[in-house]
C-alpha cells in the first residue's frame, strides 16, 4: 500500500516536473448478456481486473504519437493554436490553454496519459475504468447493447465492448472534441471514434491499443498503444483537482 503522504508529495513534484519538462440517458436496446470470460492458467489475459499503473518511457505518457501525426487544415490550425505545457512547444503553466490544468476532465483518451494509476473491475454487464486522478470513471458496457442513435456527447464519449478470446476490444463514440488528445495539443473533434484492444500481455503488464479515427482532425485513421504495471499492493487514493496546489499556484 502507498504512504499516502508520501504519494501526494510525489505526485504535486510529478506534475510540476512533467509540466516544466516541456449519456445519454436513453433506455439502451435490448441486450443479451454474454458469458463472462473464464481465466485459466493457460489464458490469463481475460482477467483484466486490478491496479494498473502507466510504465515510462516510449510515448513518455505525453502523446500517443512519436511525432506528430498528419493532420487536415482544421486539425493544424487546432494544433498550431494550442499552447502545451509540455513537448518542445511547452510554454509556463501559467501561459498553457491546457483546460486540464482549470480542472476540466481530461477525457478519452487524454485521460490514460495522466500519471496516477487506474483500478479495473469487470462484471457481466460492464467494465469500469476508476481513475485516481480526480476520480474520473468510464464504463464499458458488454452486455450488447449498441450506442444509442440520440447520443449526447461527453467527455468520455459512450463505449460498448466484446470479448474476442483474451482481448476486450473496445468501441469509443460521442466524444464532445473540447479538450485535446494528448498533452502536446494534437486535436480531437466531435468526429473523433476509437477502438481499444486491452489484453494482458503477462500477468503484470496490460497493453491497450488504439486506432483513432477522426476525419476531422486527422486525414486518415492512425495507431497507437500504451503499457500499464500491475500493482497489486496498491489502493485508489482520493485525489480532487481543485485541492491541489500545483493547480491553484498557476492561476493566481
Amino acid at each position: 500500500m502507498r504512504n499516502p503522504l508520501a504519494t501526494g508529495t510525489l505526485v504535486l513534484a510529478a506534475i510540476l516536473s512533467l509540466a516544466g519538462d516541456v449519456h445519454s440517458q436513453s433506455k439502451p436496446e435490448a441486450a443479451v448478456t454474454p458469458p463472462t470470460p473464464k481465466t485459466t492458467a493457460a489464458n490469463p489475459g481475460a482477467d483484466i481486473t486490478g491496479i494498473w499503473d502507466g510504465m515510462r518511457g516510449g510515448y513518455d505518457f505525453a502523446s500517443f504519437s512519436k511525432g506528430d501525426p498528419p493532420m487536415t487544415v482544421w486539425g493544424k490550425a487546432q494544433f498550431d493554436a494550442a499552447k502545451p505545457s509540455q513537448g518542445p512547444r511547452g510554454v509556463s503553466l501559467k501561459e498553457t490553454t491546457d483546460n486540464v490544468y482549470k480542472c476540466f476532465p481530461p477525457g478519452m483518451p487524454y485521460i490514460y496519459l495522466q500519471i496516477f494509476p487506474m483500478q479495473i473491475v469487470q462484471t457481466p454487464k460492464e467494465v469500469i475504468e476508476i481513475f485516481e486522478y480526480d476520480h474520473n470513471v468510464r464504463h464499458i458496457y458488454i452486455d450488447g447493447r449498441k450506442h444509442p442513435e440520440d447520443l449526447t456527447p461527453t467527455y468520455n464519449g459512450h463505449s460498448i465492448g466484446h470479448w474476442e478470446g483474451d482481448t476486450l476490444v473496445v468501441d469509443t463514440v460521442g466524444l464532445n472534441g473540447k479538450l485535446w488528445l494528448d498533452r502536446l495539443g494534437h486535436p480531437e473533434s466531435d468526429q473523433m471514434h476509437i477502438v481499444e484492444r486491452i489484453h494482458r500481455v503477462d500477468e503484470k503488464t496490460l497493453q491497450v491499443d488504439f486506432t483513432f479515427d477522426d476525419p476531422k482532425a486527422y486525414p486518415k485513421p492512425w495507431n497507437a498503444l500504451l503499457k500499464f504495471r500491475s500493482r497489486p499492493d496498491w489502493d485508489i487514493m482520493e485525489l480532487i483537482c481543485e485541492d491541489n496546489l500545483a493547480f491553484e499556484s498557476f492561476e493566481k
